[in-house]
């Protein structure tokens, strides 16, 4: 007698881990990672372990398959099943996203008393630099095939920084 998948909530890492592999392939745990940290992490900051747990939970949900390695470190590589391919699409055409959320830990230490024109020296740093590395992964996938989807969340990552970048200024000239 053949179980059914157990029955899960899916959540927004979940929706992050099928859309890494509907956008990226086959992928194993370590790659998701790796994928992560350069995609959505921009955007979507999520456990390093969620490349690890998460994968597994959606495979045993049906969600994804999986298969081991025949050789070597018989790694289990992970696919999009079409249960997953059909909650993807389900999830992403909804009309409706929870709201964002500020979770920065430089607005907390000004609240908290903290000297603000050194965390914003450093923030602006910051900003700057994830600024040229998205302008530069948005200049790639311009020039690249097949990574339509991530275009729009480039453009969207560029003009986040440059936006903090705005306000920062602003703040600066506040003494």
């Amino acid at each position: 007698m053949k179980s059914n998948p157990k029955v899960i909530k899916l959540t927004g890492n979940s929706f992050a881990v099928l859309a890494l592999l509907e956008e990226f392939g086959d992928l194993t745990s370590y790659e998701i990672k790796g994928a992560m940290e350069k995609s959505i992490e921009n955007f979507w900051p999520v456990p390093h372990t969620t490349a690890y747990e998460e994968p597994a939970r959606l495979a045993a949900a049906g969600y994804l398959s999986a298969r081991q390695e025949e050789g070597g470190r018989r790694r289990r590589i992970y696919s999009v099943t079409e249960k997953g391919r059909e909650a993807l699409r389900e999830w992403s055409a909804a009309p409706t996203a929870s709201p964002p959320q500020l979770r920065d830990e430089a607005v907390l230490k000004v609240f908290a008393g903290a000297d603000p024109e050194p965390i914003r020296a450093e923030r602006e740093a910051w900003h700057r630099m994830k600024l040229a590395e998205l302008q530069g992964m948005l200049d790639e996938v311009r020039q690249a095939e097949g990574f339509e989807n991530s275009e729009p969340t480039l453009q969207a990552g560029v003009a986040y920084h440059r936006m903090w970048l705005d306000v920062l200024e602003r703040l600066g000239g506040q003494k």
